[in-house]
């Protein structure tokens, strides 16, 4: 009932869905050759994997807008410079590039002020706030 000292214990579930060998999904890497299309500048910043996630890349282009996929394991990092010829980094050595930072803190603050947009409408149309 209690299993004081772990044995029999069940396998844990948190397992990434594909071995680490595997490589990039075929509707990944669709994605990532359309989003690259009529894009300048675009880099791959490869994300670890961790307990919950699999090994990802993150594409940035100039302005720096962004979009992740899944890339399966380190053989994705090569079919996503295969398939991209984008320079690829390592995202724990390198970080993330500041126009992605930027980019995420301006749509972060669009977001906010929408937001107060709409509470500002309710509060006039005498809608109280729970």
């Amino acid at each position: 009932m209690f299993n004081l000292f772990g044995r029999n214990k069940s396998r844990s579930g948190l397992r990434p869905p594909r071995a680490p060998g595997e490589t990039i999904r075929p509707e990944d890497a669709e994605h990532l050759r359309q989003w690259c299309a009529g894009r300048a500048f675009v880099e791959a910043f490869v994300e670890p994997e961790t307990v919950v996630n699999e090994m990802s890349v993150v594409l940035v282009d100039e302005h720096g807008e962004f979009t992740r996929r899944r890339i399966g394991g380190p053989k994705g990092i090569d079919a996503v410079q295969k398939l991209l010829g984008v320079p690829v980094y390592d995202v724990e050595e390198t970080g993330y590039p500041q126009r992605m930072r930027e980019r995420i803190e301006y749509e972060r603050i669009l977001r906010k002020r929408e937001e107060q947009r709409r509470r500002r409408a309710a509060f006039d149309r005498g809608e109280l706030p729970d």
